[in-house]
């Protein structure tokens, strides 16, 4: 499944024209670090059980290896697309992809599961500085809208590929040479684009207000729910600390949606919720992301814990899940156009819904290869959803709201893998075996996506229900 889309960004709505020359060189940089990001985020599952043997820590350690750069990605996005426009956006793409190199040596580097953690959530943070300015970028140096538009059709192909490659390489290198080389592997591709970007010409600073308060409390309310899910699935959900942990997330967002609904520059304008359109795009979002990450952190501690898969083999078995979802987004392009969009949303939710549930019959017994079959409905599911998901949104909004919509809906998509990998790891945890919590995991990820297919069929035909300004 397509992790983000071109309209998933925090995009900008007018630019200056950039100085001619060196657009490929620019699109080759963006395309390069939007790779990177995208690759990060799922490259860590299947090495997890060597992480694991490596540094020690049970379950709840391992599920902050994945959500700790998922909740930072997602919980600075909404704010970093101002960054890039205050500072410009090749300083602040710079500056991201610096610290994400840096940050991946420390991953790689890491002696114990504490400083691995740490690592990823600083990896996240310049992820989420990189995300919006890679695209900046690409708008300010290609004026001309139809070739912008190619543009930026080519740039998520790095987004796609990485989402695809990310099980498979990092089973390759587990497997090899050790899992400390899925973080080394950042950096000679990151001196590649440090290379190509002092080719990219300078951008123009535009004004941009950052909503402090909210972008605090934003952290805060979903650090604390994320904090509370993994660590009472692992130790129980009524020690102090994890009561103390979701008062304070419950704190951090009343907090967050009175700073949202009072503030000069809100970061989430409350009033595109009006749209009922825009509401269902991002719980759908949250629901196709739960479902996919969800489903990627579970298999790839089934195939290796309970199958005794090596991490190379692991990763082949995600080759028939993602092998498909380029042509299948095509699909759902062409679907839309001329069906409309709630088709492939809806075909694409209870095509996954069906795969989900007939995940629930795997036991200790059942053939890998029948497992890895299995998978594939859920992965093009979401490929068929996910184009048609982001265009009915942009269509439901003003031009002037397209980037803050589509930043929000990436946003909601990234909290929704970091709180699926949360919620199934208690299950894991807390089910008595791991098929019991599998079960558990993939009933509710299949009943939530029927849940969101519902709430599409009562999305007006065209979806032209527009959010106010």
């Amino acid at each position: 499944m397509k992790s983000l889309s071109p309209a998933a960004t925090h995009e900008r709505a007018a630019v200056p024209e950039a100085p001619r020359g060196g657009s490929a060189v620019v699109l080759c940089t963006a395309l390069l670090g939007f790779f990177l990001i995208s690759l990060d985020a799922l490259i860590v599952t299947v090495a997890l059980p060597d992480i694991g043997r490596g540094l020690g820590g049970g379950m709840s350690g391992l599920q902050w290896v994945v959500d700790g750069y998922t909740l930072v990605f997602a919980a600075l996005m909404l704010s970093a697309g101002a960054l890039s426009d205050r500072i410009g956006a090749r300083r602040a793409f710079g500056g991201g992809l610096v610290l994400f190199a840096l940050a991946s040596a420390a991953c790689g580097c890491a002696p114990g599961l504490g400083a691995l953690v740490a690592a990823r959530l600083v990896q996240g943070a310049a992820a989420a500085v990189m995300m919006p300015a890679s695209l900046a970028l690409v708008r300010q140096n290609f004026p001309d809208q139809a070739k912008r538009a190619r543009a930026i059709a080519v740039w998520t192909v790095g987004g796609a590929v990485a989402v695809a490659a990310g099980p498979v390489l990092g089973g390759a290198l587990t497997a090899s040479v050790g899992w400390r080389w899925i973080f080394f592997v950042n950096l000679p591709a990151s001196l590649l684009a440090l290379a190509l970007f002092t080719r990219v010409p300078a951008s123009p600073r535009l004004p941009a207000r950052l909503d402090v308060v909210g972008q605090v409390t934003a952290v805060a309310a979903m650090g604390g729910l994320t904090y509370a899910v993994i660590e009472g699935g692992a130790e129980g959900f009524g020690r102090p600390l994890v009561v103390a942990a979701l008062a304070v997330a419950a704190a951090a967002a009343v907090a967050f949606l009175v700073a949202q609904a009072t503030g000069a520059h809100p970061m989430l304008p409350l009033p595109l919720f009006r749209s009922r359109v825009a509401a269902v795009s991002m719980v759908v979002g949250f629901m196709l992301n739960a479902a996919y990450y969800g489903g990627v952190f579970i298999f790839s501690l089934y195939f290796q814990q309970q199958r005794g898969q090596s991490a190379l083999d692991t990763g082949l078995l995600f080759i028939p899940m993602t092998a498909l979802v380029a042509v299948v987004n095509l699909a759902s392009a062409r679907l839309a156009g001329r069906f409309g969009p709630r088709v492939p949303m809806v075909a694409g939710q209870l095509l996954g819904a069906a795969g989900l549930a007939a995940l629930t019959t795997v036991d200790a017994h059942t053939q890998v290869g029948t497992v890895a079959a299995l998978m594939v409905p859920v992965g093009l599911g979401g490929a068929l959803a996910v184009p048609a998901l982001t265009a009915l949104l942009l269509d439901a909004v003003p031009a002037d709201r397209a980037g803050t919509a589509s930043a929000v809906l990436n946003t909601a998509r990234q909290v929704g893998g970091a709180l699926a990998v949360a919620v199934f790891g208690a299950l894991l945890t807390g089910a008595g075996t791991f098929l019991a919590g599998m079960r558990w995991s993939m009933l509710l990820a299949a009943a939530g996506l029927l849940l969101t297919a519902g709430a599409t069929l009562t999305l007006p035909r065209g979806g032209q229900q527009r959010a106010e300004p």
